[in-house]
Parts: C-alpha cells; structure tokens; sequence
C-alpha cells in the first residue's frame, strides 16, 4: 500500500484567525489525528482508525476478517483511509526486498546498498586528518620550520559496479506486491491515488453509467460472476449549499442510492452459510 507522508500542522502570526486557531486546538486534542500521525501504516485518514475500531469490536464480529468475505465496495472513498484497512484485511500489501550486492571493493555483500557511495582509501589523509595534524603542529614547536606537504582532496563518490548480471531483471529491486484475496472497489468524484488491490473509479454513483461499471468488475471475478458483495463502505455526503431544503433533499438521494445498490448488490446470510449476511455501514 502506498505510504503518504505525515504533515504537521503549522499556522503563520498573520494566518491565526480564531477560527483557525479554535480548529488547530481540536485537532491537536483529537485522538484519532494522534494516532494517523504516529501510526507507522501511514493512513490517509483519521477516518481509518475508525474502522479499525468497528472491525475489533466484538459486536460486529469482525466484518472484514472474515475468510468468506471476497468484494467490498467504498463509496466516496476519497482519499482512501478506509480502502487501505480493507486491503490490509484481505492480505494485499506492498513488499520491498533487500536484494545483497557485492561490494566491488572488498567482494563482501551488502544488504540494500546504494550505489555511488564514496569511496576512500585508509591510508590516504583526508581534509580532517589535515586539520587535526595542523592544529597538533601548532602545540609542538620541534616541528617548526618543517615545510607541511599538501593534503590531497578525497575522492569523489564514484559508482560502485555490480558484479552480477542479470539481463532478465529477476533481482529487480523495486517493490513487489503480496496478492490478497477478492476485489475491491473505491469510487468517488474526486482522484484516489493508487492502493495497492484496489480498484478505483472515478465517477459520479448517483449516475447509472457508474453503477454499471461497478457491477461489471464486480462479475470479473471468476468466482463471482453475479456481481455480489460482501461489504459495502458508504462515506459521501453531499456539499452544503446553505439551502437546508436542498440539502435535506441530496442526503436523502444519496442514502437511497446506497440503499438500493446494497439490497440488489449484499450477499444474503443464505447465499453465505451463516447467520448475518453482507455488511452495509
């Protein structure tokens, strides 16, 4: 799974409103942010935290962990804290190998070394060495007189060479993935960076065309040619207008649409073999 990378929260003199100032209070208390910035999976979202905490709960049975569980769907997934925890469950992450290189030099191995380190020679003087011997010189006054001979420069870093070959680029370092079980969907209107096993689509779910296309990769699964899903994850909300008519009004579109797409879509206790069927939340 993709890593993103922790920013504190700064505010410059000028930039301190007291509403800035009352929002950077809450979220330096809030629990959740504290883990997301400590927590070393990197989520995107406190959000994620949060359904970490269903997913333990004793009461939902741990909806995710469940070996029979196979699709799930996140709907307005973005940025896709939720959708990094659902893959984590279903096995899929990212691998980096450590891959030995011999050193060119000596011909001993060196786990995940860099190339083009510096190189030096012990018996050669460096720029420290100079300095350290200039400054004992100064205390020593038999030495005076005594023409100081000039200190040669270091080398630069040359590029160590690799001493095997591999034309078919088998210890190619670049991160590997370990394939989880089932598919995995995020949809929203906005841009998701890629997480690794999931499947993101960009579109609008209130359209038909986008229904569609999540029913068809749905099917792709040979094991799951009627498009079912075991988890449905729904997180959008429509943006304030002001109008609480409007507003009041969108909600509800949303909520039915998410609805009827759980009940032609969740797979049912029976269709499972136990006593709860798919999960909507």
């Amino acid at each position: 799974m993709q890593a993103f990378r922790q920013t504190a929260i700064r505010l410059t003199q000028r930039s301190k409103s007291k509403s800035s100032t009352a929002w950077v209070a809450r979220q330096n208390r809030d629990p959740y942010v504290k883990k997301r910035l400590a927590d070393p999976a990197s989520y995107r979202s406190r959000a994620a935290f949060k359904l970490l905490e269903m997913e333990e709960d004793p009461r939902y049975g741990g909806f995710l962990s469940q070996e029979d569980v196979r699709a799930v769907v996140d709907l307005g997934a973005a940025p896709g804290g939720w959708s990094q925890v659902v893959a984590g469950k279903l096995g899929w992450k990212d691998i980096v190998p450590t891959i030995p290189y011999l050193n060119a030099k000596n011909g001993s191995e060196e786990g995940s070394q860099k190339v083009g380190i510096g190189v030096e020679d012990e018996d050669e003087p460096t720029w420290s060495d100079a300095v350290s011997s200039s400054s004992e010189s100064l205390l020593d006054h038999s030495l005076k007189g005594k023409k100081w001979k000039r200190q040669r420069k270091p080398k630069k870093p040359v590029e160590e060479e690799l001493t095997h070959f591999d034309p078919l680029n088998i210890d190619d370092p670049s991160p590997s993935t370990q394939t989880g079980r089932g598919t995995i969907i995020a949809v929203d209107l906005l841009n998701i960076s890629p997480i690794t096993g999931v499947q993101t689509v960009r579109g609008d779910f209130l359209q038909e065309s986008t229904t569609e296309l999540l029913h068809g990769l749905l099917c792709s699964d040979p094991l799951n040619k009627r498009g079912k899903v075991d988890v449905v994850l729904s997180d959008m909300a429509a943006n304030l207008s002001g109008n609480d008519a409007r507003d009041t009004e969108m909600s509800l579109e949303i909520c039915l649409a998410v609805f009827e797409f759980a009940r032609w879509h969740l797979r049912s206790a029976d269709e499972i073999g136990r006593k709860k069927g798919g999960v909507l939340l």
